[in-house]
């Protein structure tokens, strides 16, 4: 390929350079090979906005340990998801409570974005 051969000698590389030829003939270059399709930024981006919403709503609609145990539950804070008896552990409460608590929270958020909705 043309970029190893010529990696030695370039420090940039253009995205527009050909780079090879395909089946038919056709010159490619490397956003060809490294392009994504139009509907997938659509998806990421859409994606975000709502993980922007949800944090939103989190923050808004949830108080004190509802919030923090759905934090932890799935991973909001730092990614890490934690078991129901974790977070018990964690806060000197039963496992039963965590989840009747986390039940609570959820429809709480549920019932918040039901009513935007509208």
């Amino acid at each position: 390929m043309t970029i190893r051969a010529d990696k030695k000698s370039k420090v940039e590389v253009s995205l527009q350079e050909p780079i090879g030829v395909d089946k038919e003939g056709n010159e490619i270059s490397l956003i060809d090979i490294l392009g994504t399709d139009a509907d997938e930024v659509i998806d990421e981006v859409d994606l975000k906005i709502q993980v922007k919403k949800l944090y939103s709503k989190i923050n808004e609609v949830l108080k004190g340990r509802e919030k923090t145990i759905i934090e932890l539950r799935y991973g909001l804070i730092d990614g890490g998801c934690k078991t129901q008896r974790e977070i018990a552990n964690f806060l000197g409460i039963s496992r039963s409570y965590v989840s009747r608590i986390e039940k609570r929270a959820i429809k709480k958020l549920n019932k918040a974005f039901e009513n935007q909705s509208c």
